[in-house]
């Protein structure tokens, strides 16, 4: 399968599980995800499906587009929140902890920390918020993330909207820069470099 055998549509609430799977598998190695919570991968895909369940039922995403295939089964996702709403309010924060709490007090602690350093990036100009974005990880490299990448920079163009993200991972700096993002800012974040990128419409 490649990214001419995907489409795209809107996730249906009743699909949030099966998005959240992908996006745990998708996810799982992340360098933040496992300075996170931990070495055991199987863990990891516990804690992930944890914390993105606790983010979608605590915040209402503007966008939360899938990729599927010709079965109708998710193969990639990515979500964006519109301006204003991408920092979670005090209630939100708490239910999204409380998803957490099994896992212990020291991964709940990093995890807040990991958020906090990232909330310090956010532009101060309004914006949309883009990620997280994953493609199954047994589908991964062969253009569909780039798919829905070119996707939702054409809605930003559409709409003249500047889109902002953050990732961990150096090997997406330069796919988000041929979409024209620019790195604004780079921080070491539980001990592991990120970058924080923007793009202007175009």
């Amino acid at each position: 399968m490649d990214r001419h055998d995907i489409r795209l549509r809107a996730l249906r609430d009743d699909e949030v599980p099966a998005a959240v799977a992908v996006l745990a598998r998708g996810m799982r190695d992340n360098p933040s995800h496992v300075a996170a919570f931990g070495d055991d991968p199987e863990r990891r895909l516990r804690a992930l499906r944890r914390m993105f369940t606790g983010l979608f039922g605590a915040v209402r995403h503007e966008q939360r587009i899938c990729a599927v295939d010709d079965d109708d089964a998710i193969v990639g996702f990515m979500v964006a929140a519109a301006p204003g709403s991408c920092r979670p309010s005090p209630a939100q924060t708490a239910r999204m902890a409380w998803s957490l709490l099994p896992l212990g007090p020291a991964t709940l602690a990093r995890v807040g920390a990991w958020q906090r350093d990232w909330g310090r990036h956010d532009p101060h100009q309004a914006h949309s918020h883009f990620g997280p974005l994953a493609v199954d990880a047994h589908l991964q490299g062969r253009g569909i993330g780039t798919t829905m990448l070119r996707a939702y920079t054409s809605r930003l163009d559409a709409t003249d909207q500047l889109g902002y993200l953050e990732t961990d991972k150096p090997e997406n700096v330069p796919l988000y820069q041929r979409h024209g993002f620019m790195v604004t800012g780079r921080q070491d974040v539980l001990g592991t470099p990120n970058w924080f990128m923007e793009r202007k419409p175009r």
